[in-house]
């Protein structure tokens, strides 16, 4: 081992037992357990919860094509241990005497779903039970098509050359996906009665659909697998359900603004205790340079030093980590109905990185000061080496952070949006906390003598107590940003799907019994229903030129091109809507389009174009005014496309119309069936309960998750406070000589620790009203209302703090004997 080795390593230990590196092993111990922590219990959770999210898949994975499965892709699934089900789902006529109706029909096999349960009732509006899938010879029919049928429970239906038994109400399918207004009715049955029902023949449109369930790293190979051939169709647990896939999509931006907060606080308090360390081995480097030591042996001790110290605390930080995530794994066994997956070792790989790359960025940039210490030093005690350049501090933490927030983040949005703010708030609060320590000084006169003792504590070390009130600022700043999101992240959530959602759908209302349906729901169950008309048309032309769905590369576009639309009228913007571009409805008699703003994009729409829509054998033309953004996710009734008041009053139109009844009044809709037998009731009940489920989970999560950055501030904090201690403690010792009382000394220490926690919880507070206001509107897309109990209990929590924890620091300096305290200067 090189000799410079050998030193380092005795440099480490003599420094360990003199208690110079507790701060840096501290700010990296707890930068490496806060990450793994988070790394590995937010793993778990978000595998759990996307697990019990499959249910909704009714599996882990499903494979669509046009073709069945072949045996072999079955066999490679079995053979990773995963359970398989095959189902094929097709439009088709059923048929009861003289009765036909169009249904979407879906054969499948015992075992299905994988995940999730099916769930049928014994008759029309009755209660919901769990079952299987259905044996051979029967089907399970959802109750629109009981309703258009006019059929009764256990009577024989036709599909095909098949006759099958209407055996039960179909009210729940775990995967029923797609828009519930432009699906026929579900017919459930047997894949076994398909071949008899002789429909699927060469060249027929069915979807055959391959599911597989079984343990994560199975999934992932078979899903690998797949991909590699190009006429298999995947989709997995984000490729589902848009309201489900929105809420997980917004939790995992969350954690990732947690997660790369706590990386900024843990550097900002690494790199102050790095700067505390350095300061504090001027004088050794000054006696190692008088007996010959070179500039590069200096920098390659402690290099070596802090880079062994970094994988020992890191492996520590790991190993906390771990156990961390196992004990709130136990406290919080109840966030899933699932048991929490095992743990990964990818975050021990990721700790063990973070913490040498933290070091490397925040620390060495501090710790390169060492080398240019001066002989001359040991003589003379005022001659401190400059600090490194701007140049070379600045960058070196800044790169770091990025490299560090690009590798742990998935959303590189956030991640620039994260990183932009924290360093112009940076940027911002050092400037503001200059302007109020000179504002400071005028002040000095005005107030007693201990306050004046602090407030020149202050003032004198203007530099440094800026980056005291910049560190204490960014962590006040950072704990406040993630309470006001947090907290306008969990409320839009709840809000969002409220217990008061709508839970049935009533479409196919005639416009002669538009108002007799109201005034219906209004007398049985107290319900203003508020009906939409709903115009059926197709889109043939774009600015003249005919809509050809093989012109589009996107799968999505060329459905929607093909797909038959709803167009609707609007006279004012919904709730639940918001302008993107445009305005709405002026005072004019042409017609005018409103687009929901990505589907407007899927389909290369665009603000005044002019679109033609075929409404049965007439083409209607107009100009699409205003493009729309609308949130999916209130389940309330919604239109991709609207028109103005009055533009489709002379075409044939039926009405909807959606609301919230309570599970005791279900029986009334059974009446209201047998009043109008042309109205559709479509339940959505089960499906919002499942999303609200999942939803709460995730909630629960977000919650846990958000106290492990709270850790990483209270570092900072000690961090910041311990870099001014050994000037204190020389100060105290001044005072002390010359006759100061300890109570004197102490009420100046308060003074200064509740000014500099002041004045770091207004600009913490400050900058995190801007930062949420900017992060829910560009990155959440949520609306966020400016919360003032925030501007004024952050800046007081602060104060309370920095005292707090600054008078339990300063016991040591009011304790140390002034003599001691010379000796050691």
């Amino acid at each position: 081992m090189m000799v410079w080795l050998r030193l380092s390593l005795r440099q480490l230990a003599r420094d360990w037992r003199a208690g110079e590196l507790r701060l840096v092993a501290m700010a990296l111990i707890v930068a490496v357990s806060s990450l793994t922590s988070v790394d590995f219990f937010t793993g778990r959770v978000r595998q759990a919860v996307e697990l019990q999210a499959t249910e909704l898949l009714a599996a882990d994975l499903v494979v669509r094509s046009v073709g069945p499965a072949p045996p072999a892709l079955i066999e490679q699934a079995r053979a990773l241990g995963l359970k398989t089900a095959l189902t094929v789902s097709f439009r088709s006529v059923v048929v009861v005497g003289e009765k036909l109706q169009l249904a979407e029909v879906k054969a499948a096999q015992p075992g299905y779903p994988l995940r999730g349960q099916l769930r049928v009732s014994d008759q029309l509006f009755a209660p919901e039970t769990t079952a299987a899938a259905p044996p051979p010879g029967a089907a399970w029919l959802d109750s629109r098509l009981f309703q258009q049928l006019g059929l009764e429970v256990g009577e024989q239906v036709r599909l095909g050359a098949a006759s099958l038994r209407a055996e039960k109400v179909l009210t729940y399918e775990p995967d029923r996906g797609g828009d519930l207004f432009n699906i026929a009715p579900r017919l459930l049955m047997n894949l076994a009665d398909l071949e008899r029902a002789d429909l699927i023949q060469p060249g027929s449109r069915a979807t055959h659909k391959l599911l597989a369930a079984g343990p994560g790293d199975a999934v992932a190979d078979f899903r690998a697998l797949v991909e590699s051939r190009e006429e298999y169709d995947i989709q997995g647990i984000r490729d589902a359900r848009p309201e489900l896939r929105s809420t997980l999509d917004r939790a995992e931006q969350f954690l990732t603004l947690a997660v790369l907060v706590s990386i900024a606080l843990a550097g900002l308090a690494l790199a102050l205790s790095a700067q505390r360390y350095a300061v504090r081995h001027f004088d050794n480097c000054a006696i190692m340079r008088c007996f010959g030591a070179r500039q590069d042996l200096i920098v390659k001790l402690h290099f070596a030093q802090l880079l062994v110290l970094a994988l020992l605390c890191s492996g520590a930080g790991c190993a906390i980590g771990y156990l961390g995530q196992q004990g709130l794994a136990w406290l919080m066994s109840g966030l899933v109905a699932r048991p929490l997956p095992a743990p990964t070792p990818a975050p021990v790989i990721t700790g063990m990185a973070a913490g040498v790359l933290m070091t490397l960025g925040f620390a060495m940039p501090q710790i390169a000061r060492l080398k240019r210490v001066a002989p001359l030093r040991t003589l003379r005690r005022d001659l401190t080496p400059l600090p490194p350049g701007n140049l070379v501090i600045y960058p070196a933490a800044v790169g770091s952070l990025l490299l560090l927030t690009l590798w742990r983040s998935s959303n590189l949005e956030l991640a620039l949006y994260g990183m932009v703010g924290l360093l112009l708030t940076g940027l911002l609060s050092f400037l503001t906390a200059r302007l109020a320590i000179r504002g400071l000084d005028g002040l000095r006169a005005k107030v007693g003598s201990a306050v004046r003792f602090g407030l020149a504590n202050i003032v004198r070390r203007a530099p440094l107590s800026a980056a005291q009130i910049l560190a204490v600022g960014l962590g006040a700043m950072a704990l406040t940003l993630l309470t006001l999101v947090r907290a306008d992240l969990l409320k839009h959530w709840r809000d969002r799907l409220p217990e008061g959602a709508p839970n049935y759908f009533l479409i196919n209302i005639q416009p002669g019994e538009v108002n007799e349906v109201k005034d219906y729901l209004q007398a049985r169950a107290g319900l203003a229903a508020r009906t939409h008309p709903m115009v059926r048309a197709r889109l043939t032309a774009i600015n003249g030129e005919a809509v050809n769905p093989d012109d589009y590369e996107d799968e999505e576009a060329r459905m929607f091109a093909r797909r038959i639309f709803n167009l609707s009228v609007a006279e004012t913007l919904q709730e639940d809507n918001r302008l993107v571009e445009g305005e709405w409805w002026g005072d004019t008699d042409d017609l005018l389009f409103s687009f929901e703003d990505e589907f407007a994009k899927t389909l290369n729409i665009a603000r005044g174009d002019r679109l033609t829509f075929a409404i049965a054998e007439q083409r209607v033309s107009g100009v699409v005014a205003n493009l729309r953004w609308v949130d999916w996710d209130t389940f309330n009734v919604n239109f991709f496309v609207v028109v103005n008041p009055g533009a489709l009053d002379s075409y044939p139109a039926t009405y909807i119309t959606s609301f919230h009844l309570p599970e005791s009044d279900k029986g009334l809709l059974l009446d209201l069936v047998r009043a109008y037998p042309s109205v559709t009731v479509v339940d959505v009940d089960a499906i919002l309960s499942q999303v609200r489920s999942i939803m709460k989970q995730v909630i629960r999560a977000v919650e846990f998750v958000f106290g492990f950055t709270l850790l990483a501030g209270i570092v900072v904090l000690l961090a910041a406070l311990q870099t001014t201690q050994d000037e204190r403690r020389r100060e105290s010792a001044l005072l002390s000589t010359i006759g100061a009382g300890r109570r004197h000394i102490a009420a100046g220490l308060l003074a200064e620790f509740a000014v500099i926690g002041l004045l770091a919880g207004v600009i913490g507070a400050l900058g995190a009203t801007v930062a949420a206001a900017i992060l829910a509107e560009q990155v959440f897309r949520m609306e966020m209302a400016v919360n003032p109990w925030a501007l004024l209990v952050a800046p007081l929590l602060c104060a309370l703090v920095v005292v707090a924890g600054g008078l339990a620091g300063a016991r040591r300096v009011l304790s140390v004997p002034p003599l001691v305290a010379f000796r050691e200067a």
